[in-house]
């Protein structure tokens, strides 16, 4: 068929829809050279005409065509309303797999195209039948019919609302310089929001608020009384001229405040209303407005950029699945009591008199209680109620909302396609409960949420509420949801009563707590939940444990929460023991990346329940059950590494470094004016200290200046820093050595602002001084050190006076037997699963990792290292470990490429130098990190021959699995004599981070 036959044949057709509707499309077909689909598909299951089971309000399909994966077709008679067609469709979208293509059609002038992709934005397509004889748009159909995803819009929802965010962010900026309160600018810019998106969904007539900024363009002075009439007929219903206003109510237009705007503010608005809001993402909405107002509260608010999927993958464990599968168990009850009216039916057409009353009477019984068992499965879902109780801007109770909206939805469809009738939605945002201490944020998840609600209504097929627009969202409560009530007085606050439990809590570890929340604060916080959340353990457990309170009691089903990977070791850990404990941990994301103030880290995703679960996954692998390190057992005899204790022959051998602590954050001693402070020093400036002669005590400066190590000299190259140290002088012995003390002497005043009150008492020694630490490595000539935090996990020599940082985990031994076990795969694959990890670099401590680790009988680190001369066991790793450590000195270090330069200053050791520039720019790429990640031949050789040595010692194979290894690992530790009988966990000190001195 020809364009111009199709044109005559159809142009105009007074032929009704139900006569006309499969010609037509049978015809089009023919004009696109498009197989039939009674050709494509005989079956009629994926393509084919009046798809749906018969409704019971007609005899009519959910779609008078549908091919799965492509469109769904409504087809209505010659200038008839195709809104209400695409209406239509929209309703049964759920029931279709929802295909990405929605078409509506008259049949005699207009096709028309509604792209259905979840995450793009939306594109409408439009074909007037009279002008099919042009090609564009003879290929917008064909694509329709077999390449659909070339009619995707590009733009996603994302890239749309960021784009928008950015235009309102340069607003809110340009207010904020006028001295503007910040929480007025967020509820003016959040009217705005809401404006555009009401016009562009048609809540507002005809591009009224476009068009009043453009009249507000031609006289800017006019800007306030115009946006005041219009927020004061938002708020109670009204007109603004002769157009008439819905009323929104909800708290948004609750005044009619409006801030004058500049002309160059109003184009502002003016180019953000210019696009489609009707797709903007409300998941996402709210960070992007707070990051752009005021960018310091991203992180306390906790209101961090997360996308749909990823809350989705709490929210479906924790909210979807158990209402689904209630839902699959009594749509199963549903089909047998239908069936049985059915049966009911048939009998009654074949009996005559009483007999076919009475089967009537049955049948009418039995949809009775099929309705009865929809109604019920539909008030569970209306009384269903969500709680994030630290909501931020709200976006997984947007999330949640559409959540149980979409479960409600597809019941009804379902349901209807048994036979049963169809009722309006029910649920609405009355289900989501949200606690934020902020109120911007707490503003910001109310407009999320009314946007989301209105978007899922439209795309869905149903109207917009009425009367008002926006119902009032007390449900979102603005207060503190740790505690109540005034310093002092403050006792456990309640959470509202819900059946789950979703969020993502502030990230906040426990050594910030009392500089970013006040020491008041943090202290009352700890008497509150002592017993609940231990020392040390960082802010997210205090939600984790008011949820797991709730669900140990059944006051709450289901519980999912997001916490950074510290959670799983140390004084965090002990959150999720009870939980571990009694099995209820179901479903876990172990180091999934996430987004903290602008920086990725990595993540866990916990979930948790009040009733043991009947199977539980780890990274969506199904495992026997979840330990509180959120790992599962390796095998049937459960290989729980939490139970793993401190040795005794492991005692008093490893320490953390000192800790400085010169000065507090670099903002602060801004706006406080004080002058830079620190304990470290750079070559030259110890070189100069070094050489200046005796002080007046007749010892020179060497007693208290000395190489200092941190962790990056141990991963990169080394920076060559020293530092001051006075140990545990008095302060009339430190003030003896002049330069050093006069250089040290700004720290005084920064630690006079430190929130700790013994920062000052000692002011002139570090923070923690570590005199054991000291005391192990006073008779060594050289000692081992590991990074705390590192990619991979590489241990090294020091040479003795190094004074390493608390970044550093120094082992108090000078054998190599000890630095070849340490360095052996056993301790490694012991190492990286018995510390924690700050962000994505496992963490390395002395009492979970080295404390724990079973050496082999007879070369454990409490013998001396003498008493290994007559051991050929002891005597094979030190070779292996010797020639491993050889290796790698020579490769970062070779002799071709560097020099040593000796220093004439007592105290100061050689430096290490690149001969020219050639040199240097080879060196610099010459660090353990990168020989380690390119892993030559001759490294995996030299630490094979060293995990063989080891293995020999053990009595162990050498190429077991990792499992096995430690399991084998965990089994020695048990049997040796512990210090104690508690489990392991890492000190507060220990999950400190590193010092920036």
């Amino acid at each position: 068929m020809t364009p111009q036959q199709f044109i005559q044949k159809w142009l105009n057709s007074g032929l009704k829809e139900r006569a006309a509707a499969q010609e037509h499309f049978l015809d089009l077909c023919k004009l696109l050279s498009e197989k039939t689909p009674a050709d494509a598909d005989p079956t009629g299951r994926d393509y084919g005409f009046e798809v749906g089971a018969t409704k019971t309000t007609g005899s009519r399909g959910f779609a008078d065509v549908f091919k799965r994966g492509f469109f769904a077709w409504e087809y209505k008679g010659t200038h008839a309303n195709l809104d209400n067609a695409f209406a239509q469709l929209q309703r049964y979208a759920v029931a279709l797999d929802n295909p990405p293509l929605l078409i509506v059609s008259d049949i005699g002038t207009l096709i028309r195209i509604h792209t259905n992709w979840t995450n793009s934005v939306s594109k409408t397509y439009e074909i007037p039948i009279a002008e099919l004889d042009q090609p564009e748009l003879r290929e917008w159909l064909k694509q329709a019919f077999a390449e659909p995803d070339r009619l995707q819009p590009k733009k996603t929802r994302q890239q749309l609302t960021e784009e928008v965010a950015a235009e309102f962010a340069a607003l809110a900026e340009s207010l904020r310089s006028k001295q503007h309160d910040a929480e007025q600018v967020a509820h003016f810019i959040n009217r705005l929001v809401f404006c555009m998106f009401a016009e562009d969904v048609k809540l507002l007539p005809d591009r009224m608020f476009l068009r009043m900024l453009e009249r507000a363009l031609e006289d800017p002075n006019e800007f306030v009384v115009f946006a005041a009439d219009l927020f004061r007929a938002m708020s109670s219903g009204g007109r603004v001229g002769f157009e008439k206003v819905a009323w929104f109510n909800g708290g948004l237009f609750n005044d009619d405040t409006v801030f004058a705007l500049t002309r160059e503010e109003i184009k502002l608005v003016h180019k953000a209303a210019s696009q489609y809001w009707g797709d903007v993402d409300p998941s996402i909405l709210g960070t992007l407005f707070e990051r752009g107002l005021d960018p310091r509260k991203r992180g306390q608010l906790g209101a961090h950029y997360t996308d749909r999927e990823k809350i989705m993958t709490i929210v479906t464990p924790v909210i979807v699945e158990p209402l689904a599968a209630a839902w699959e168990t009594t749509k199963t009850q549903i089909e047998a009591f239908l069936h049985k009216a059915s049966d009911y039916e048939s009998q009654s057409k074949k009996k005559g008199g009483r007999a076919a009353s009475a089967a009537i009477g049955q049948a009418t019984i039995a949809r009775n209680d099929a309705q009865a068992l929809l109604d019920r499965y539909l008030k569970t879902l209306a009384d269903f109620r969500v709680l994030d109780p630290a909501c931020g801007s709200g976006n997984f109770l947007y999330i949640a909302l559409r959540a149980l909206k979409d479960l409600e939805h597809r019941a009804q469809v379902e349901a209807e396609v048994l036979g049963l009738p169809r009722k309006f939605p029910s649920i609405g945002p009355e289900v989501v409960k949200g606690i934020e201490i902020n109120p911007f944020a707490a503003e910001l998840a109310r407009v999320s949420i009314w946007i989301g609600e209105i978007q899922w209504m439209l795309k869905n097929g149903f109207p917009a509420a009425q009367n008002p627009v926006l119902k009032p969202l007390e449900t979102i409560e603005c207060r503190d949801a740790l505690v109540s009530g005034d310093v002092g007085e403050r006792v456990e606050a309640q959470w509202p009563s819900a059946n789950a439990i979703i969020g993502n809590p502030p990230f906040l570890g426990s050594r910030k707590m009392a500089p970013d929340l006040g020491k008041d604060y943090v202290d009352d916080l700890r008497r509150i939940y002592k017993g609940m959340v231990p020392r040390g353990a960082d802010l997210v457990c205090f939600w984790f444990a008011k949820a797991w309170k709730l669900a140990k009691v059944s006051a709450v089903e289901r519980v999912g929460l997001i916490a950074t990977n510290s959670i799983s070791g140390g004084s965090s850990r002990e959150v999720l023991d009870p939980i571990a404990k009694e099995r209820r941990l179901f479903a876990v994301w172990r180091d999934q990346p996430w987004i903290v103030e602008g920086a990725a880290v990595d993540v866990h995703l916990i979930c948790f329940s009040a009733e043991e679960p009947s199977h539980a996954t780890i990274n969506d692998g199904s495992v026997e059950c979840i330990f509180a390190d959120l790992h599962a057992p390796a095998h049937s005899n459960a290989l729980d590494l939490t139970k793993a204790r401190v040795l005794a022959a492991n005692k008093s051998v490893a320490f953390q470094g000192v800790v400085p602590r010169s000065s507090v954050n670099k903002k602060l001693a801004k706006k406080l004016g004080l002058p830079p402070a620190s304990f470290t020093l750079t070559r030259e400036k110890a070189r100069e200290m070094l050489t200046s002669g005796a002080n007046a005590n007749g010892l020179t400066n060497g007693e208290v200046i000395f190489p200092y190590l941190v962790g990056d000299d141990i991963t990169k190259r080394p920076k060559d820093r020293f530092i001051v140290d006075f140990d545990t002088m008095s302060e009339q012995q430190a003030e003896l050595f002049e330069s050093p003390f006069a250089y040290v002497s700004p720290v005084k005043q920064h630690r006079r602002e430190m929130t700790q009150p013994e920062a000052l008492e000692t002011w002139w020694q570090h923070w923690r001084t570590r005199s054991d630490m000291r005391s192990a490595l006073k008779p060594l000539s050289r000692f081992i050190a590991t990074p705390r935090v590192s990619k991979y996990r590489v241990f090294v020599w020091c040479k003795a006076p190094t004074l390493p940082d608390n970044a550093v985990v120094v082992i108090a031994r000078d054998d190599d037997t000890t630095f070849g076990i340490l360095q052996s795969k056993f301790h490694r694959i012991w190492a990286l699963r018995k510390g924690t990890s700050l962000q994505n670099r496992p963490r390395y401590t002395q009492t979970t990792t080295f404390a724990t680790f079973p050496f082999p009988n007879g070369l454990t680190p409490d013998r001396p290292a003498d008493s290994y001369a007559n051991d050929e066991r002891a005597k094979q790793i030190a070779e292996a470990a010797r020639n491993l450590d050889r290796l790698r000195t020579e490769w970062l270090n070779p002799h071709d490429l560097i020099q040593v330069v000796l220093e004439n200053a007592p105290g100061l050791p050689p430096s290490i130098v690149p001969k020219d520039k050639s040199a240097a720019l080879e060196i610099k790429k010459r660090t353990l990190v990168n020989l380690y990640n390119q892993q030559p031949s001759w490294l995996q050789t030299a630490h094979q021959a060293l995990d063989e040595a080891v293995a020999r010692a053990y009595g162990w194979p050498v190429d077991e699995d990792e499992d096995t290894i430690l399991q084998r690992i965990l089994t020695e530790n048990l049997s040796r004599t512990p210090i104690s009988d508690e489990p392991a966990t890492e000190s507060e000190d220990e999950l400190e981070e590193e010092e920036d001195e």
